[in-house]
């Protein structure tokens, strides 16, 4: 293993791993554009097969017609409608019925408010393979051919389709727009870390090989059958920035140190590579081992970014451990100019320096220390108790967004779940008018139930909900809408459509929560009881990743509610935030223990606690500032969701880097002493000083 580690730094194996490295690398990189395409973002992708709404849906395909996503342009006048607006309405329905694009379907008449101000048009829209592209041409000509608004008049699209289009358009952008900021706020602090202007070209070459890299590796796991949708697209190259530069600055940190005590670069590389090297592997199977437990999410989505986080980081750790050793073995010390590292400088040490000044403070009083800390965690956390999972389709979008507007517009006029109606499937076709009087017997949920359509399943109605379709009042009743229908049809009715598919989601979200958070804990405390090769230490490490996740959830709900104003979390935040900060934040405990560790063995575990901290706490917030960073970029997106993704775990990675990792870890193992080496032979040693 020391032998495969240090490869890199051989002097005809730089130039081997170097080419071998880049050539496979540059290979992966060439499918990255077609990465985009193969992402989907329909909601019924998102579920499990078993989930009810997706049954349902298997059914409404069978029926003549199809699934359809409704397309409604609304329009409205405060005023009212003038007869001029009047004509232009109707004037616009054999305009839409002219040249349709496939996918469209046949506009119908126009309906016209009672109040006299509003009126709509919809005309049915196919969602295709849900890739993208053929239905948003499809919606965009709707939108084009309705018009803008104009002299008073509102003109928007809104339903099904109107919403999947602007989702679709956010999506769209999202990968170049993440790209580009993530790119350059790690050149940035690459700059500003390292104050050369020509060291950060080799750690940044590698890790956007690496994003390129990962691309096209996702584009192949698209096609073997992994869900992939525009959120798990955005986070990739978020996770590869991040993870890959954080191994970059640790085994950058550490060959920079042994270029001061070795004069040949081979050596010095060998060495870096040997000591950092483990924990980098370590690291990154932690990450990737804690990414892969979403992969039994039922909710689609999560369950696709498992694969594909742990892909992208562990290609990000492959190639820290070898493209850029090489590349680094080969360009020398000569790169860091202007602070080239010379044999014999002085430099941070484990006696010297800022953070052994830290560890110095907290080592007078360690038990106040981690007690206060741990006491402000908890009043951060705190605020858990104003969670609230508010955020659904249809309020998901930052700023002004022309489906959300609409639907609003429609809610004023007409039943607002007319946007985008329930399905439901009676088999006994001979039970469907029993179904229909039981459902419109709930008023105040439901508006009205068609005539049913007979096909090869059964019988179809469609339900118009009063309520706007992707409100929590709307989601809240599909349960009553279940239990109504199968009293009346019998167990094997099935509803569906838009507003019982987000039901359902929220469900399988809310259980993922339940059963991946705890799953991931074990298989951290497994992973780092087998690095450590102690019980207690991996214990006490994991409590304080909760602590600090639950510092981090709390501190973003306050701040998502009362300053941001948003209108709640997603059910599957909770989820994913804690499996980035548990996997990410688990770095820097590696860094930090795998060096106090190794320290202790030689100078016992107070003084292996302060070394260990001397020399890594430079790289550690190094790591957690260009983490955050890359994650902070997510803010950069129109929406919410990620947004709040990228505020919590930057604000928790910061929160390790600064506080958990650097101040009260440190003093829980200078408290606890030597015993949190139990069960291994470093629990038995003699106490020092």
């Amino acid at each position: 293993m020391s032998r495969l580690f240090t490869l890199p730094a051989g002097r005809r194996g730089k130039w081997i791993v170097f080419a071998v490295t880049f050539v496979v690398f540059l290979g992966f990189a060439s499918q990255g554009g077609k990465f985009q395409d193969a992402q989907k973002n329909e909601v019924s992708s998102f579920l499990p097969g078993s989930a009810e709404s997706v049954k349902a849906l298997k059914d409404v395909e069978r029926f003549p017609g199809g699934e359809v996503a409704p397309a409604v342009i609304v329009y409205e006048r405060p005023s009212g409608l003038t007869d001029a607006d009047k004509r232009r309405i109707e004037q616009t329905v054999p305009k839409l019925n002219r040249n349709r694009l496939p996918l469209v379907g046949e506009a119908q008449p126009p309906v016209f408010a009672r109040t006299g101000k509003a009126a709509i048009i919809v005309q049915p829209v196919e969602p295709g393979d849900g890739q993208g592209q053929k239905f948003q041409d499809a919606a965009q000509s709707i939108r084009d051919r309705a018009g803008e608004s104009s002299g008073g008049l509102e003109v928007k699209l809104t339903g099904a389709a109107g919403f999947s289009l602007d989702a679709i358009k956010v999506f769209a952008n999202i990968n170049g727009s993440l790209l580009l900021v993530a790119a350059l706020i790690v050149l940035v602090l690459l700059i500003v870390i390292y104050r050369s202007p020509i060291f950060w070209v080799i750690p940044f070459f590698t890790v956007l090989l690496a994003e390129g890299a990962s691309r096209g590796f996702g584009y192949l796991l698209a096609e073997a059958g992994v869900t992939i949708n525009g959120q798990s697209g955005g986070i990739l190259p978020v996770l590869v920035f991040g993870a890959g530069t954080d191994y970059a600055l640790l085994l950058v940190s550490r060959y920079r140190e042994e270029l001061r005590r070795h004069e040949d670069k081979h050596e010095a590389m060998a060495i870096a590579l040997r000591s950092a090297g483990p924990a980098i592997l370590a690291s990154g199977l932690t990450v990737i081992a804690a990414l892969l437990t979403l992969s039994i999410a039922e909710v689609n989505g999560t369950a696709g970014l498992g694969p594909i986080g742990a892909m992208g980081v562990a290609l990000a750790m492959i190639s820290m451990l070898t493209l850029l050793p090489a590349a680094l073995t080969i360009c020398g010390r000569n790169w860091f100019w202007p602070r080239i590292p010379h044999l014999g400088e002085a430099g941070v040490d484990e006696t010297h320096g800022f953070w052994r000044r830290i560890g110095d403070r907290v080592g007078t009083r360690p038990r106040a220390v981690w007690v206060t800390g741990c006491v402000v965690l908890l009043i951060l956390a705190a605020n858990l108790v104003n969670l609230d999972t508010g955020l659904t389709s249809g309020n998901s979008f930052r700023g002004e967004v022309d489906s959300v507007q609409g639907q609003a517009v429609l809610a004023r006029n007409f039943p607002a779940g007319a946007a985008a109606p329930t399905d439901v499937i009676v088999p006994d076709r001979g039970r469907a008018k029993a179904v229909a009087a039981a459902l419109g017997a709930q008023r105040g949920v439901v508006s009205q139930v068609s005539e049913p359509v007979e096909g090869p399943p059964g019988a179809r109605l469609t339900v118009t909900l009063v309520d706007e379709p992707y409100s929590t009042t709307a989601l809240g009743q599909t349960p009553l809408l279940r239990r109504v229908a199968k009293q009346a049809g019998g167990a094997s009715t099935l509803v569906g459509g838009p507003t019982a598919q987000e039901y359902d989601l929220r469900q399988s979200a809310a259980r993922d929560n339940r059963v991946i958070i705890p799953l991931t804990l074990v298989v951290v405390f497994i992973i780092l009881a087998v690095l450590l090769r102690a019980l207690v230490a991996p214990l006490l490490l994991v409590l304080s990743v909760i602590l600090s996740f639950g510092a981090a959830l709390g501190t973003g709900v306050f701040v998502s509610d009362r300053i941001f104003g948003f209108p709640g979390v997603d059910p599957a935040l909770p989820l994913l935030t804690f499996v980035f900060l548990v996997a990410l934040g688990i770095d820097y405990n590696i860094f930090l223990m795998a060096r106090v560790r190794e320290e202790a063995l030689e100078h016992g575990t107070r003084e292996g606690t302060l070394r260990g901290l001397a020399v890594t706490g430079a790289v550690i917030t190094g790591a957690g500032i260009v983490l955050a960073g890359t994650f902070g970029a997510l803010a950069v997106l129109p929406l919410v969701v990620l947004t709040e993704i990228g505020f919590i775990v930057a604000f928790g990675v910061l929160l390790d880097t600064f506080i958990v990792r650097s101040v009260i870890v440190p003093a829980v193992v200078m408290d606890v002493g030597s015993r949190v080496w139990w069960p291994s032979r470093l629990a038995r040693a003699r106490q020092r000083a």
